[in-house]
């Protein structure tokens, strides 16, 4: 995998989620009647996450990281596409199940290209270089989303990052297998 390809998917798959992350509370409140419905879609997206972990890991080293990278991207696609059309609570805790294993899909995958491969002696730097551009390109999508928000629709939102994540499916779609990290390609 190439390291700019690597920082230029997880900077655009950060971008989409921080597109609806912030928001979809909103979304939410006007499908359920509180607040409390809110914090149980997201302890079941968190806990649907805490208990797919280890069979991701191995699933990941055996399919490989690309293929779940792709995995992710696409599916969180498709699944962004049914969140404007839930109008019932159990829509989103259906949804937020789906988004759970993927967001361990996502954790988990990024974590392994780049324990994979750093080098050992400056891993605390390159990592930490790496979380700059990826949250660079997450906060502006925040800041910019605010501004969308006010003059589309919070459905549209979901189908802007949907089309984004699919982007970053042919991002993905592009690099070499598990090839050296630095590569130049």
């Amino acid at each position: 995998m190439n390291y700019k390809r690597f920082v230029i998917y997880q900077g655009t798959v950060g971008m989409a989620a921080s597109m609806i992350f912030p928001f979809y509370i909103l979304l939410i409140k006007n499908v359920g009647t509180s607040y409390s419905q809110f914090g149980w879609a997201y302890g079941i997206f968190s806990l649907t996450a805490a208990l797919s972990y280890p069979l991701i890991g191995k699933l990941t080293d055996k399919a490989g990281d690309k293929a779940f990278l792709l995995f992710y991207s696409w599916g969180m696609a498709l699944i962004l596409l049914a969140f404007p059309l839930a109008y019932e609570i159990w829509h989103v805790y259906l949804l937020q199940i789906i988004m759970g294993l993927l967001g361990a899909v996502q954790k988990n995958t990024e974590k392994t290209v780049l324990a994979r491969y750093v080098t050992k002696t400056t891993a605390g730097e390159e990592i930490g270089n790496y979380h700059v551009w990826t949250s660079i390109g997450a906060a502006a999508a925040v800041i910019a989303t605010g501004y969308l928000v006010d003059f589309l629709t919070i459905g549209s939102i979901f189908y802007l990052a949907s089309l984004i994540f699919a982007w970053s499916g042919f991002i993905i779609m592009k690099m070499e297998k598990n090839t050296s990290l630095y590569n130049v390609e």
